[in-house]
């Protein structure tokens, strides 16, 4: 997760080191919603309101993923459904309806399963930095994607789940 632990570290390096990795999380959750940026600035705004503490936890990349998920997903929850795109193909158009569909999938998970389940596929963390994240062990990450995957499988299809989340 980058250079969390061990030492102290200003905010001012922390928002410039963490700054990029947080708009690539927002920008995978949120597609190309302009309010992705604004997600990942909020989420840092937090860090910095509560910098007293958060500058002091070893896992302080950690808090921040976790808070810019969760600001995510409540845009995400807050759309209203996109009418599909009328004769359109192509690449872009693809991406876009596969967006679509993994995010109303989303929708049929719990809130922790979507937390695991975008922090493990979409910002690519690994299930114990996952667990380091939403404060859980690995094994409580393993039971959430064991959970939330045959969900995903039902509302996606089987070959749209073995492949990579857009």
């Amino acid at each position: 997760m980058g250079a969390e632990a061990g030492g102290e570290e200003d905010f001012d390096s922390f928002f410039l080191r963490t700054l990029p990795r947080i708009e690539r999380l927002t920008a995978r959750i949120l597609g190309r919603d302009p309010r992705a940026e604004d997600v990942a600035v909020e989420a840092l705004a937090r860090a910095y309101a509560h910098w007293s503490s958060v500058g002091h936890m070893d896992k302080r990349d950690a808090w921040v993923f976790r808070v810019a998920t969760n600001l995510a997903l409540d845009v995400v929850r807050r759309r209203r459904p996109e009418a599909a795109p009328l004769n359109r193909s192509g690449p872009v158009d693809d991406e876009v309806a596969l967006r679509l569909a993994a995010v109303a999938a989303l929708r049929h998970l719990t809130r922790r399963q979507q937390e695991v389940v975008v922090l493990r596929y979409i910002a690519d963390l690994s299930e114990l930095e996952v667990g380091l994240a939403l404060r859980m062990s690995q094994g409580t990450v393993k039971s959430h994607l064991h959970r939330a995957m045959p969900k995903l499988r039902h509302e996606l299809g089987e070959s749209f789940v073995r492949s990579p989340v857009p």
